[in-house]
Protein backbone atom coordinates (compact mmCIF):
# COMPACT_ATOMS: atom_id res chain seq x y z
CA UNK A 1 0.00 0.00 0.00
CA UNK A 2 0.97 3.54 -0.94
CA UNK A 3 1.29 5.10 2.65
CA UNK A 4 2.45 8.75 1.44
CA UNK A 5 0.05 9.75 -1.81
CA UNK A 6 -2.85 12.03 0.12
CA UNK A 7 -2.30 11.08 3.64
CA UNK A 8 -3.36 14.88 4.92
CA UNK A 9 -6.85 14.18 3.01
CA UNK A 10 -9.31 13.33 6.04
CA UNK A 11 -12.44 11.21 5.15
CA UNK A 12 -14.52 14.41 4.86
CA UNK A 13 -12.47 15.28 1.10
CA UNK A 14 -13.61 11.97 -0.49
CA UNK A 15 -16.71 12.48 -1.57
CA UNK A 16 -16.26 11.67 -5.25
CA UNK A 17 -13.59 8.85 -4.75
CA UNK A 18 -14.51 5.58 -6.63
CA UNK A 19 -18.02 7.00 -7.33
CA UNK A 20 -18.71 7.66 -3.61
CA UNK A 21 -18.10 4.66 -2.68
CA UNK A 22 -15.64 5.65 0.39
CA UNK A 23 -18.18 8.10 1.81
CA UNK A 24 -20.88 5.24 1.58
CA UNK A 25 -18.72 3.29 4.04
CA UNK A 26 -18.71 5.08 6.20
CA UNK A 27 -22.39 6.03 6.54
CA UNK A 28 -23.58 2.54 6.07
CA UNK A 29 -21.10 1.00 8.48
CA UNK A 30 -22.23 3.77 10.84
CA UNK A 31 -25.97 2.79 10.24
CA UNK A 32 -25.73 -0.49 10.85
CA UNK A 33 -22.99 -0.02 13.67
CA UNK A 34 -26.19 2.19 15.71
CA UNK A 35 -28.84 -0.32 14.89
CA UNK A 36 -27.08 -2.62 16.93
CA UNK A 37 -27.52 -0.34 19.86
CA UNK A 38 -31.49 -1.14 20.06
CA UNK A 39 -29.98 -4.64 21.07
CA UNK A 40 -27.93 -4.15 23.05
CA UNK A 41 -27.69 -5.01 26.46
CA UNK A 42 -31.51 -5.90 26.41
CA UNK A 43 -32.24 -8.24 28.64
CA UNK A 44 -34.56 -10.24 26.97
CA UNK A 45 -31.97 -10.63 23.74
CA UNK A 46 -32.45 -14.56 22.21
CA UNK A 47 -29.04 -15.94 21.72
CA UNK A 48 -28.72 -18.73 19.11
CA UNK A 49 -25.56 -20.62 18.23
CA UNK A 50 -24.43 -21.41 14.51
CA UNK A 51 -23.31 -24.87 13.31
CA UNK A 52 -20.15 -24.04 14.98
CA UNK A 53 -21.25 -22.79 18.40
CA UNK A 54 -20.49 -19.60 17.80
CA UNK A 55 -23.44 -17.34 18.96
CA UNK A 56 -25.63 -15.03 16.57
CA UNK A 57 -28.39 -13.04 17.20
CA UNK A 58 -31.47 -10.58 15.48
CA UNK A 59 -29.33 -7.73 15.64
CA UNK A 60 -26.11 -10.14 13.39
CA UNK A 61 -28.24 -10.30 10.88
CA UNK A 62 -30.76 -6.79 10.87
CA UNK A 63 -27.49 -4.87 10.93
CA UNK A 64 -25.80 -6.97 8.08
CA UNK A 65 -29.37 -7.32 6.25
CA UNK A 66 -29.42 -3.29 6.40
CA UNK A 67 -25.60 -3.05 4.86
CA UNK A 68 -26.91 -5.42 2.45
CA UNK A 69 -29.99 -3.27 1.31
CA UNK A 70 -28.20 0.13 1.85
CA UNK A 71 -25.62 -1.42 -1.03
CA UNK A 72 -27.68 -3.20 -3.19
CA UNK A 73 -29.58 0.60 -3.66
CA UNK A 74 -26.56 2.84 -4.08
CA UNK A 75 -24.08 0.09 -5.70
CA UNK A 76 -26.39 -2.89 -7.35
CA UNK A 77 -23.64 -4.35 -9.66
CA UNK A 78 -21.13 -4.94 -6.60
CA UNK A 79 -20.99 -7.98 -4.82
CA UNK A 80 -20.99 -8.47 -0.93
CA UNK A 81 -19.76 -10.97 1.54
CA UNK A 82 -20.60 -11.34 5.04
CA UNK A 83 -21.00 -13.22 7.92
CA UNK A 84 -24.59 -14.27 8.32
CA UNK A 85 -25.73 -14.82 4.62
CA UNK A 86 -24.53 -15.90 1.62
CA UNK A 87 -22.31 -13.96 -1.00
CA UNK A 88 -24.36 -11.77 -3.21
CA UNK A 89 -22.16 -12.23 -6.86
CA UNK A 90 -21.69 -9.09 -8.97
CA UNK A 91 -20.93 -7.75 -11.87
CA UNK A 92 -18.34 -4.66 -11.00
CA UNK A 93 -14.52 -4.92 -9.65
CA UNK A 94 -16.12 -4.14 -6.35
CA UNK A 95 -16.65 -6.05 -3.64
CA UNK A 96 -17.96 -5.24 -0.16
CA UNK A 97 -16.93 -7.48 3.38
CA UNK A 98 -18.97 -6.74 6.39
CA UNK A 99 -18.86 -8.15 9.72
CA UNK A 100 -22.12 -6.45 11.29
CA UNK A 101 -20.89 -7.43 14.88
CA UNK A 102 -17.63 -8.34 15.50
CA UNK A 103 -17.24 -9.75 19.00
CA UNK A 104 -20.76 -11.19 19.47
CA UNK A 105 -19.49 -12.63 22.76
CA UNK A 106 -18.69 -9.10 23.95
CA UNK A 107 -22.04 -7.64 22.45
CA UNK A 108 -24.13 -10.42 24.53
CA UNK A 109 -22.65 -9.79 27.78
CA UNK A 110 -23.00 -6.07 27.62
CA UNK A 111 -19.74 -5.44 26.88
CA UNK A 112 -19.04 -2.04 24.54
CA UNK A 113 -16.19 -3.45 22.94
CA UNK A 114 -17.92 -5.02 19.44
CA UNK A 115 -17.71 -3.69 16.26
CA UNK A 116 -18.49 -3.63 13.12
CA UNK A 117 -16.56 -3.56 10.29
CA UNK A 118 -17.21 -3.22 6.68
CA UNK A 119 -14.50 -3.38 4.00
CA UNK A 120 -14.20 -2.51 0.30
CA UNK A 121 -12.39 -4.47 -2.13
CA UNK A 122 -11.44 -3.34 -5.91
CA UNK A 123 -10.48 -6.31 -8.10
CA UNK A 124 -9.59 -8.65 -5.04
CA UNK A 125 -7.15 -6.35 -3.65
CA UNK A 126 -8.08 -4.71 -0.35
CA UNK A 127 -8.77 -0.88 -0.62
CA UNK A 128 -10.66 0.85 2.06
CA UNK A 129 -12.08 -0.37 5.56
CA UNK A 130 -13.63 1.07 8.61
CA UNK A 131 -13.61 -0.18 12.58
CA UNK A 132 -16.43 1.21 14.19
CA UNK A 133 -17.29 1.00 17.93
CA UNK A 134 -21.10 1.92 18.13
CA UNK A 135 -21.22 1.50 21.92
CA UNK A 136 -18.11 4.16 22.36
CA UNK A 137 -18.69 6.26 19.08
CA UNK A 138 -15.29 5.40 18.02
CA UNK A 139 -14.15 5.05 14.11
CA UNK A 140 -11.17 4.34 12.38
CA UNK A 141 -11.18 4.64 9.00
CA UNK A 142 -8.37 4.04 6.02
CA UNK A 143 -8.32 3.76 2.28
CA UNK A 144 -5.42 3.29 0.20
CA UNK A 145 -3.44 6.20 -0.07
CA UNK A 146 -5.44 8.49 2.07
CA UNK A 147 -3.89 7.18 5.63
CA UNK A 148 -5.60 5.92 8.31
CA UNK A 149 -8.49 8.80 10.02
CA UNK A 150 -9.29 8.07 13.85
CA UNK A 151 -12.45 9.88 15.43
CA UNK A 152 -13.05 9.71 19.20
CA UNK A 153 -17.11 10.55 18.56
CA UNK A 154 -19.18 11.73 15.93
CA UNK A 155 -19.05 15.03 17.76
CA UNK A 156 -15.15 15.27 17.15
CA UNK A 157 -12.69 16.24 14.56
CA UNK A 158 -11.13 13.70 12.35
CA UNK A 159 -7.60 12.89 13.56
CA UNK A 160 -4.59 11.15 11.73
CA UNK A 161 -4.43 7.33 13.22
CA UNK A 162 -0.53 6.29 13.67
CA UNK A 163 0.55 2.94 15.37
CA UNK A 164 3.08 3.08 18.06
CA UNK A 165 6.86 3.27 17.64
CA UNK A 166 8.31 0.67 20.55
CA UNK A 167 10.67 -2.00 18.89
CA UNK A 168 10.88 -4.13 21.99
CA UNK A 169 8.07 -6.98 22.93
CA UNK A 170 9.36 -6.35 26.01
CA UNK A 171 7.64 -3.01 26.22
CA UNK A 172 5.12 -4.30 23.72
CA UNK A 173 1.52 -4.63 24.51
CA UNK A 174 -0.26 -7.97 23.32
CA UNK A 175 -3.89 -7.95 22.79
CA UNK A 176 -5.83 -11.38 21.37
CA UNK A 177 -9.46 -12.26 21.43
CA UNK A 178 -9.90 -15.54 23.25
CA UNK A 179 -6.82 -17.23 24.55
CA UNK A 180 -8.21 -20.92 23.80
CA UNK A 181 -8.91 -19.76 20.33
CA UNK A 182 -4.74 -20.52 20.86
CA UNK A 183 -5.33 -24.29 22.29
CA UNK A 184 -7.72 -25.14 19.44
CA UNK A 185 -5.30 -25.23 16.25
CA UNK A 186 -2.33 -26.74 18.72
CA UNK A 187 -0.56 -23.10 19.81
CA UNK A 188 -0.59 -22.64 23.30
CA UNK A 189 2.79 -22.52 23.06
CA UNK A 190 2.83 -19.54 20.70
CA UNK A 191 0.77 -17.44 23.57
CA UNK A 192 2.86 -18.52 26.28
CA UNK A 193 5.96 -17.40 23.92
CA UNK A 194 3.79 -14.13 23.86
CA UNK A 195 2.92 -13.20 26.54
CA UNK A 196 6.02 -13.97 28.02
CA UNK A 197 8.42 -11.12 25.89
CA UNK A 198 5.92 -8.09 26.13
CA UNK A 199 5.08 -6.41 28.91
CA UNK A 200 1.12 -6.53 28.93
CA UNK A 201 -1.12 -9.10 28.11
CA UNK A 202 -5.50 -8.33 27.35
CA UNK A 203 -7.85 -9.67 25.94
CA UNK A 204 -9.23 -6.17 24.61
CA UNK A 205 -9.82 -8.36 20.98
CA UNK A 206 -11.87 -8.78 18.24
CA UNK A 207 -11.77 -5.17 15.95
CA UNK A 208 -11.59 -3.01 19.06
CA UNK A 209 -7.50 -5.06 19.69
CA UNK A 210 -6.88 -3.71 15.94
CA UNK A 211 -8.30 -0.34 16.57
CA UNK A 212 -6.11 -0.05 19.64
CA UNK A 213 -2.79 -1.03 17.56
CA UNK A 214 -3.94 1.05 14.63
CA UNK A 215 -4.09 4.08 17.13
CA UNK A 216 -1.24 3.24 19.06
CA UNK A 217 -2.47 2.22 22.06
CA UNK A 218 -1.46 -1.10 21.69
CA UNK A 219 1.19 -2.62 20.15
CA UNK A 220 0.33 -6.46 18.73
CA UNK A 221 -3.45 -7.93 18.25
CA UNK A 222 -3.06 -11.69 17.25
CA UNK A 223 -5.96 -14.06 15.89
CA UNK A 224 -5.31 -17.62 15.97
CA UNK A 225 -8.39 -17.95 13.79
CA UNK A 226 -10.41 -15.77 11.68
CA UNK A 227 -12.43 -14.88 8.74
CA UNK A 228 -12.35 -13.36 5.89
CA UNK A 229 -14.72 -11.21 7.46
CA UNK A 230 -12.93 -10.40 10.31
CA UNK A 231 -9.85 -8.96 9.04
CA UNK A 232 -10.85 -7.61 5.52
CA UNK A 233 -11.21 -3.88 7.41
CA UNK A 234 -8.54 -4.54 9.39
CA UNK A 235 -5.09 -4.71 6.65
CA UNK A 236 -6.24 -1.31 5.17
CA UNK A 237 -7.13 0.14 8.45
CA UNK A 238 -3.64 -1.04 10.24
CA UNK A 239 -1.45 -0.40 7.65
CA UNK A 240 -2.82 2.68 6.45
CA UNK A 241 -1.51 3.97 10.32
CA UNK A 242 2.00 2.91 9.56
CA UNK A 243 1.25 -0.58 10.67
CA UNK A 244 1.57 -4.25 9.07
CA UNK A 245 -1.48 -6.83 8.77
CA UNK A 246 -0.53 -10.35 7.64
CA UNK A 247 -1.46 -14.13 8.19
CA UNK A 248 1.08 -16.28 10.37
CA UNK A 249 3.27 -16.71 7.41
CA UNK A 250 3.37 -13.44 6.96
CA UNK A 251 1.52 -12.97 4.01
CA UNK A 252 -0.58 -9.83 3.60
CA UNK A 253 -3.87 -11.41 3.14
CA UNK A 254 -7.25 -11.08 5.03
CA UNK A 255 -7.95 -14.66 3.56
CA UNK A 256 -5.08 -16.69 5.44
CA UNK A 257 -7.50 -17.76 8.57
CA UNK A 258 -5.48 -16.18 10.75
CA UNK A 259 -3.69 -12.76 11.45
CA UNK A 260 -1.59 -10.32 13.17
CA UNK A 261 -1.56 -7.02 13.41
CA UNK A 262 1.26 -4.74 14.39
CA UNK A 263 3.43 -1.44 14.73
CA UNK A 264 5.51 -2.82 11.87
CA UNK A 265 8.48 -2.37 14.05
CA UNK A 266 7.14 -5.74 15.84
CA UNK A 267 5.81 -7.89 13.44
CA UNK A 268 8.92 -9.80 12.63
CA UNK A 269 9.61 -10.62 16.13
CA UNK A 270 6.11 -11.61 16.84
CA UNK A 271 5.89 -14.02 13.93
CA UNK A 272 8.80 -15.46 14.84
CA UNK A 273 7.05 -16.42 18.52
CA UNK A 274 3.87 -17.85 16.45
CA UNK A 275 6.55 -20.63 14.35
CA UNK A 276 7.13 -23.77 15.21
CA UNK A 277 3.73 -23.47 17.33
CA UNK A 278 4.05 -27.23 18.86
Amino acid sequence: MNLNHGRNEDPSSWKSDHDGRLLALIDISQRAGRHTLNYFRCSDLIVDAKADDSPVTVADREAEQLVRDEIGARFPDDTIQGEEFSEQAGTSRYRWVVDPIDGTKSFVCGVPLYSTLLALEVEGEPLAGVIFIPALDEIAVASQGKGCWYRKSSEAAWEKATVSNKSDLSKAVFVTSQVDSFDSRGAEKAYKRLEEACWLTRSWGDGYGYLMVATGRADVMVDPECNAWDVAAILPVVSEAGGKFTDWSGNATTRGGDGVGSNATLHEQVLSALRNVH
